[in-house]
């Protein structure tokens, strides 16, 4: 009977301990497949951040709350609100930058915890170009915009009434310079559209190629080596299903004025004065069409002594193949008294630089 016991006893502790190593077992199983901070963890993140940033987080609200993620252009139709949003507790925002100079009340960006939200209300062919979000990441009181966050779309408002997007001018400018390429900004709302270029006078089509002249329905007509010979009166034809449509015209200027600082100089006019005179001092700039320049004056009677300072710019024709732009700054002094005689100086700035130019009026 003892025999029996200690038999039973015996199977019973052999029973347990296969059931507590197994046990044990299943533990050490489960710990194996658990990712310890420090250690694999970390390496998930990575990889999840990585697969992040290589997809877009800038995604279109669609109805019964589905969502779209945008690729790299997008068509939609015109008069239908969008919604866009961007992932992200603080996201910066940009857009057709024409909806900022005119202040438009139909644009409205609202940003809350998870995602900032761009409504663009009756949207119209003229609301066509790139949409796009970035994350903003600051360290205290610095901020600045995580380039490998950033997302872009172009959206074109597809409208067949109005196969070009509409420009707030009738006649436009575009440069060409020989150091780089021209475009000729005839952009389009359907990107299936067929484009051509054309030359007013004499009346011929420019035909495209793949090496001198290229179209982008982003951009339009790209020039890649711009010469004396493409100057002239240019419009772009479009056509889908329906009737062709003309583009705004395009006057093609070559321009040949070097890149850098202003070339100023600087006139007194009377040359020779005394006190009771008039004088004006003229300040003027020779530089690229586009250069916006800017003045600073520097004279004997400032803050103390009355003068009048007048800006114009022009654009002059040097022959048949170079375009300047003029800006001048005049500084006009009335009835001179002793405090109005000295040095006169003018400081003209572009984005490339600045120069300063000084006179010295003297009484005869």
């Amino acid at each position: 009977m003892k025999l029996w016991v200690v038999l039973g006893m015996a199977l019973l502790w052999v029973e347990l301990q296969n059931g507590s190593c197994q046990q044990i077992k299943r533990r050490k199983d489960v710990g194996a497949n658990r990712i310890h901070p420090g250690g694999k963890r970390v390496k998930v993140r990575k990889l999840k951040e990585v697969a992040e940033k290589g997809q877009s987080l800038l995604t279109q609200v669609l109805d019964r709350g589905r969502f779209l993620r945008l690729g790299q252009s997008t068509s939609l139709t015109p008069g239908r609100n969008m919604e866009l949003r961007c992932k992200g507790n603080s996201i910066g925002w940009s857009y057709p930058p024409y909806l900022d100079t005119y202040n438009d009340s139909r644009l409205s960006i609202m940003q809350s915890d998870k995602y900032s939200q761009l409504i663009l209300t009756a949207p119209s062919a003229a609301d066509t170009g790139p949409y796009s979000c970035w994350v903003i990441v600051c360290d205290g009181t610095e901020c600045e915009r995580d380039h490998d966050r950033s997302y872009v779309s172009y959206i074109y408002f597809t409208d067949k009434d109005n196969l070009f997007v509409p420009s707030a001018f009738h006649f436009e400018i575009a440069y060409l310079r020989p150091d780089r390429p021209a475009v000729v900004p005839c952009r389009v709302t359907d990107p299936q559209a067929e484009v051509s270029l054309h030359r007013e006078v004499p009346p011929e089509e420019i035909t495209a190629n793949r090496t001198q002249m290229t179209y982008d329905p982003s951009k339009g007509f790209v020039l890649q080596n711009p010469s004396p010979e493409q100057q002239g009166v240019f419009y772009c034809k479009a056509v889908t299903k329906g009737t062709p449509q003309i583009s705004t015209k395009y006057q093609l200027l070559y321009v040949e004025v070097p890149s850098g600082a202003p070339l100023v100089s600087l006139e007194v006019s009377p040359e020779s004065v005394t006190g009771g005179d008039n004088v004006n001092v003229t300040c003027t700039v020779l530089g690229e069409p586009e250069g916006d320049v800017s003045f600073t004056w520097s004279y004997p009677g400032q803050d103390h002594r009355p003068v009048h300072i007048h800006t114009s710019l022009r654009l002059v024709h040097r022959g048949m193949s170079h375009t300047t732009r003029v800006s001048q700054s005049i500084l006009t002094v009335e009835d001179l008294e002793t405090i109005d005689f000295g040095n006169y100086i003018c400081k003209a700035k572009n984005q490339h630089g600045e120069t300063s130019v000084m006179t010295n009026i003297l009484s005869k």
